[in-house]
C-alpha cells in the first residue's frame, strides 16, 4: 500500500492512498464465489452457477461494496502507519477505482493539535466559605410552603406578590393596538410580565377597582411601532387573590421525601440537602476558576474546526431538547439557532477538552474506583432507592464512562489546586450557590 502526507493549512492533511489491485479483487471474487453457492438463477442449478455468470450478474454490486470496505480499512491503516489523530471523518475524494488497476483516493481532514502544557504555578482560587443557617432553612421551607400554597380570594388592596385578576384595554393617542387588551387575565404583581409601571400601578388597588395607567413601552421593545411611545392602559379589578402559605405539617413533609417524623426531622433533612448542594456549589465554583484558567493559559492552541462544529451541534441539539422537545424532521435547526450563538462556548469547551486530556496523560492521572465509586453513590443518596441508582450507573458502559471522565476532570484540578493558592472568601448561602451559577451554564 502507497501513502503520502500532505499538510494543506494548519491542521489539515491530505492522505493519498494507493491499494493494489489484487488486494480489491480477491475480496470480490472470494465473495462471489461464496455467493454462488446458494444463488439461484433461472436455467443454472444451485451451486452450478459458472462465475462468468455471477461477475455479469453480481460483479458490480459486490465490488462497490468492497471498494467501500477497503477504503475505510486502508485509511484507518495509513493513519496509524503515518502516526496521525484524526479529529473528524474524512472527505474521500476517488481518483483511480477501476476494474483491474490499483485503487487511489485521497482523504482530507483535521488532526489533533500538538498541547503543550503551560505553567499555572501563579494560580489564585477564590473558595466560597459558607455555612446553612437557620434562617437559611427557614427560606427554603417558605419557599416549599408557597409551593405547596393556595391562591384565595382577598379583600384586602392587592400587594406585591398577589395575583390581580384583571381586564384591561390599551390606547395609543387614543386609539386600541393590537394585543394592547384583554379579558379576565391572572397577574402576579411583581412578575416583570408586563411592561415598567403596569404592575407597580396596581399595587394597592382592590376588586372592583378602576384604574387608568400612563406609561411608556421600552425603546427597544420588539413592536417597532410601539417602541418608545406613550399609551394609557384602563384597568378593571374583577378580583385580588392572596397566597395562603401550607401549614408546616405531615403533608408538606411527606411531599418533599420526609414520609415520617416531626418538624425537627423534616428541617434536619433539608438542612442535610442543603449541605450537599452547597458543598457541591463550592467545589463548582472552585472548578470552573481552574478551568478557565487553564483555557486562558493556552490560548494559542489551533482547534480542529470538525471539533467545534461537532460542539456547535450537540449544543444546539441541547437547547433545542431543553426548550422545544424533539425537532421535526424537516426542520432546519441551524437556520432557527445560527452557530453563532453557540460559537465562542463551543470553542472554550473545544480547547477545554483537549487541554484537560493532554494534562491527564502528563500527571499520569486515572479514574481511581474508589472515587468513581464514591461520585455515583453522591448522586444515588437523592434517590429514593440509591442501591437501584448504582447498579444502574454500573450496569451503564456509556454513563459509567461519563462519570469516569468526570472523575478525571476533578483529578486535574486537584492536581493544579496542590500548587495553587487559595483565597478563602466567607459569604452567605445563597452567595455561594450564585457564584456557581455561571460554571453550571458553561
Amino acid at each position: 500500500m502507497r501513502v503520502s502526507v500532505e499538510t494543506t493549512s494548519g491542521l489539515e492533511r491530505r492522505l493519498t492512498v494507493g491499494v493494489p489491485a489484487d488486494r480489491v479483487e480477491s475480496v470480490v471474487n472470494q465473495r462471489l464465489q461464496d455467493a454462488a453457492r446458494n444463488a439461484r438463477l433461472p436455467g443454472f442449478r444451485p451451486g452450478k452457477i459458472p462465475m462468468k455468470v455471477m461477475k455479469q450478474r453480481f460483479g458490480a454490486g459486490v465490488r462497490q461494496e468492497v471498494l467501500g470496505e477497503v477504503i475505510s480499512q486502508s485509511f484507518q491503516e495509513a493513519v496509524v502507519s503515518e502516526n496521525l489523530r484524526p479529529a473528524g471523518q474524512p472527505s474521500i475524494e476517488a481518483r483511480k477505482l477501476d476494474a483491474g488497476q490499483d485503487v487511489e483516493y485521497t482523504a482530507t481532514f483535521e488532526v489533533f493539535p500538538t498541547v503543550e502544557i503551560q505553567s499555572l504555578e501563579d494560580l489564585t482560587i477564590e473558595k466560597p466559605v459558607a455555612d446553612v443557617t437557620d434562617a437559611d432553612i427557614d427560606d427554603i421551607i417558605d419557599v416549599f410552603r408557597k409551593q405547596q400554597g393556595e391562591w384565595v380570594t382577598s379583600e384586602l388592596a392587592a400587594e406585591d406578590g398577589d395575583t390581580v385578576v384583571i381586564d384591561f384595554v390599551g390606547t395609543k393617542n387614543g386609539e386600541t393596538f393590537e394585543g394592547g387588551s384583554a379579558e379576565g387575565t391572572s397577574l402576579e404583581l411583581g412578575s416583570g410580565r408586563m411592561i415598567p409601571g403596569f404592575e407597580d400601578g396596581l399595587i394597592g388597588v382592590s376588586a372592583g377597582e378602576e384604574k387608568v395607567l400612563d406609561l411608556t413601552f421600552p425603546e427597544d421593545y420588539q413592536k417597532e411601532e410601539l417602541a418608545g411611545a406613550g399609551v394609557q392602559f384602563a384597568v378593571t379589578v374583577k378580583e385580588v387573590k392572596t397566597l395562603e402559605l401550607a401549614p408546616v405539617d405531615e403533608a408538606l413533609f411527606s411531599k418533599y421525601g420526609l414520609e415520617e417524623g416531626n418538624e425537627q426531622d423534616f428541617r434536619a433533612e433539608v438542612k442535610q440537602n442543603m449541605e450537599r448542594e452547597l458543598r457541591n456549589a463550592i467545589e463548582a465554583s472552585v472548578k470552573s476558576q481552574v478551568m478557565d484558567a487553564i483555557v486562558a493559559a493556552h490560548e494559542n492552541v489551533e482547534l480542529p474546526a470538525a471539533l467545534i462544529g461537532r460542539e456547535v451541534n450537540t449544543m444546539r441539539q441541547q437547547m433545542f431538547q431543553q426548550f422545544g422537545g424533539a425537532a421535526p424532521q424537516d426542520l432546519d435547526l441551524a437556520s432557527v439557532l445560527p452557530d453563532e450563538m453557540f460559537a465562542d462556548q463551543a470553542q472554550h469547551r473545544v480547547k477545554l477538552g483537549l487541554v484537560v486530556a493532554e494534562m491527564i496523560g502528563h500527571f499520569d492521572l486515572t479514574a481511581e474506583p474508589a472515587k468513581v465509586r464514591a461520585f455515583i453513590e453522591d448522586i444515588a443518596s437523592t434517590y429514593q432507592d440509591p442501591e437501584e441508582v448504582i447498579n444502574w450507573y454500573y450496569s451503564e458502559n456509556e454513563q459509567l464512562a461519563g462519570i469516569e471522565s468526570r472523575v478525571l476532570e476533578d483529578a486535574v484540578v486537584e492536581r493544579l489546586l496542590a500548587d495553587a493558592a487559595i483565597v478563602e472568601v466567607e459569604c452567605s448561602y445563597q452567595d455561594a450557590l450564585a457564584k456557581a451559577r455561571p460554571a453550571a451554564n458553561a
